[in-house]
């Protein structure tokens, strides 16, 4: 006697759901000098233009904050910080910039693309909004933002794990000793031509300064191919960063 024996349908497991990763843009902008020839009511009627066409954007993106690198940098006058889920939200806005009449007298100098990433090294170091573990940007508001584009040697990446890990230990436990600076580390692998951006935002510039000094000592910044330029950028409300430029 044969019996028959159902067959069973194995349904494949559900595959977890992907970490939602963030896009982060730094651009920076500089006025031409054909923007100072314009006459006061045409530079303000213009400020309101591109003030208008930045409104949505700032409801779209994630995060859109604006600083002045006026008397920081020769090379920039300031800068937006940009994040957003949606790569091509950076496209939309740069068109809408460049499209309006003050767009017309503004030069690009920097862009820094980058993305979010859990950072491989903090499993060892927890403490409250640990740095690393974020997939999300969440600025703090701070009044100043510190900005560089990084780039390691490939020695670096020659190392072991146990090798890396010990560097970064000590990097991490630095930065540890300085509470009044948030460091966001973002990722530019295949993106953009650094590998890293870093933003660092703080109150009191002096702790970063002496955050900064402190790091040159340490074994992870003996691989440190390069790390310029730096930005130091001071918050404002988009209209009074416009405003600055006259």
């Amino acid at each position: 006697m044969t019996t028959l024996v159902p067959s069973v349908t194995t349904q494949p497991a559900e595959a977890p759901a992907p970490t939602v990763r963030q896009y982060i843009r730094y651009l920076f902008y500089k006025a031409r000098p054909s923007w100072r020839q314009l006459s006061p009511d045409k530079r303000a009627e213009a400020r309101s233009e591109l003030l208008t066409i930045l409104e949505p954007f700032a409801k779209q993106l994630a995060v859109l904050r604006a600083f002045s690198t006026l008397g920081t940098r020769a090379d920039a006058d300031f800068v937006l910080w940009m994040v957003s889920e949606r790569l091509e939200d950076f496209q939309e806005l740069q068109a809408a910039v460049l499209s309006s009449t003050m767009g017309a007298h503004l030069d690009t100098v920097y862009s820094y693309l980058a993305m979010t990433r859990r950072s491989q090294y903090i499993d060892r170091h927890v403490h409250a909004e640990q740095e690393g573990r974020r997939t999300r940007v969440k600025p703090t508001g701070r009044k100043y933002l510190f900005v560089y584009p990084m780039v390691k040697k490939r020695p670096w990446y020659r190392l072991s794990l146990e090798e890396r890990q010990r560097a970064m230990d000590e990097h991490i436990r630095v930065g540890h000793e300085f509470p009044r600076v948030k460091i966001n580390t973002s990722y530019s692998f295949g993106l953009d031509d650094q590998e890293f951006v870093v933003a660092f935002e703080t109150d009191y510039p002096s702790d970063f300064l002496d955050l900064v000094e402190r790091l040159r000592g340490g074994e992870a910044s003996a691989y440190t191919e390069r790390e310029t330029p730096i930005f130091t950028c001071v918050a404002g409300s988009i209209d009074e960063i416009l405003g600055l430029l006259g």
